[in-house]
């Protein structure tokens, strides 16, 4: 029972750490997951903004993160057409709007495909984040036709999720910290059960071995003095007539009765004539 009590709080541990992850105050979601564009054409990839500040003075700020590669996570620093600000002259703009942000791509091409995360902080002061969210798209750039050249150059959206280890790698390294912190406690209870098994078992071996030592008047079990075994009238009067036989009965012995009937304690003796010598 010790045990089972352990698991169940370590799993109320867990639940409370995943929902308190679950539920921040501040989040931010993305419209449409995946985009796929013909090269050449321009692309306005979209942040939504839930939640609110921590603080009336936090200062919310927001920025965007590429890695070319779509089962990484994106690195801080590095940011698409290797630019973190709205800069023409590359064809990248950063845009912010009231619950909302984003970032456009001129004329993309076979380098703009990958992973794009925006990032969303809300600064207490100048350095202080009290709040943090983020949230990822990805861009797949596709080669042009001939349909695409006589057309508009338009780009497709999705909004299903491509496969991602992301959260299946957060579930677990979650599930393995809180094992971890419960392992001890764990440990503990199920040590505390073997003892609490071993003592048991020691008190039923003891008892039977009490018991079989009275059961076959052991000595050894009974102590010092060891209790004498009772006899039956049966046994005492056939012990008696034993060793009345034995010292009494047998023929020929001094002390046995005559077989005349006559009793003869002691031998019988002639008189002792008188010496002369003692007279005179």
């Amino acid at each position: 029972m010790d045990v089972f009590w352990a698991l169940l709080l370590c799993v109320h541990f867990l639940t409370a750490v995943q929902a308190s992850g679950d539920h921040p105050s501040l989040s931010v979601s993305v419209p449409h997951r995946t985009y796929e564009c013909p090269e050449g054409a321009n692309v306005t990839l979209t942040c939504v903004q839930s939640g609110s500040k921590a603080a009336s003075e936090d200062k919310l700020w927001n920025t965007w993160l590429f890695t070319s590669h779509s089962k990484e996570h994106c690195h801080k620093g590095i940011h698409p057409r290797e630019s973190g600000h709205t800069n023409r002259s590359v064809g990248v703009s950063y845009i912010s709007g009231e619950k909302s942000f984003s970032i456009f791509l001129q004329t993309v091409n076979h380098k703009d495909q990958g992973k794009y995360c925006c990032l969303l902080l809300d600064f207490h002061g100048k350095h202080k984040v009290e709040q943090e969210a983020h949230e990822f798209i990805y861009l797949t750039v596709v080669p042009t036709n001939a349909n695409t050249l006589n057309g508009s150059l338009k780009c497709l959206e999705w909004s299903h999720v491509p496969p991602d280890d992301s959260v299946a790698e957060g579930l677990a390294i979650a599930a393995c910290v809180a094992f971890i912190l419960c392992l001890p406690l764990i440990l503990m209870l199920v040590y505390r059960q073997r003892q609490t098994v071993e003592r048991h078992r020691r008190s039923h071996e003891l008892v039977r071995m009490d018991s079989e030592a009275q059961a076959h008047e052991n000595p050894v079990f009974l102590g010092d003095s060891p209790q004498p075994k009772p006899r039956t009238v049966s046994q005492i009067m056939r012990q008696s007539s034993e060793t009345g036989r034995h010292l009494l009965s047998d023929p020929g012995t001094p002390l046995s009765p005559n077989i005349q009937g006559e009793l003869l304690f002691f031998p019988s003796q002639d008189p002792i004539p008188e010496s002369p010598n003692l007279l005179d």
